[in-house]
């Protein structure tokens, strides 16, 4: 396993670890600070990708940037939508 793989699947796995302490913030009704919520949604988002790299599997680059589009309209902001710009201009 090269050092880019390893690296990737470290950070896969600190993603899905994310995931699973932050899922009780998921959902449009959730009592928590917007930035918790929008933190547990874009793990949730993302937590499939992570798994596939942690499996040495590639992911669909444009379906993940769909369900992280999607995050805004669960929560009525624009969080998603600066962040996706954000990685847009990389």
């Amino acid at each position: 396993m090269n050092n880019d793989n390893t690296e990737a699947r470290l950070l896969a796995n600190a993603l899905y670890e994310i995931r699973s302490l932050l899922s009780p913030y998921i959902g449009s009704e959730v009592d928590a600070p917007m930035e918790v919520r929008f933190a547990a949604h874009l793990a949730y988002a993302l937590h499939n990708e992570a798994e596939a790299i942690t499996e040495g599997r590639s992911f669909d680059m444009n379906a993940a940037l769909r369900r992280v589009a999607a995050i805004d309209n669960i929560l009525d902001g624009n969080e998603a939508a600066r962040l996706l710009a954000l990685w847009a201009a990389k």
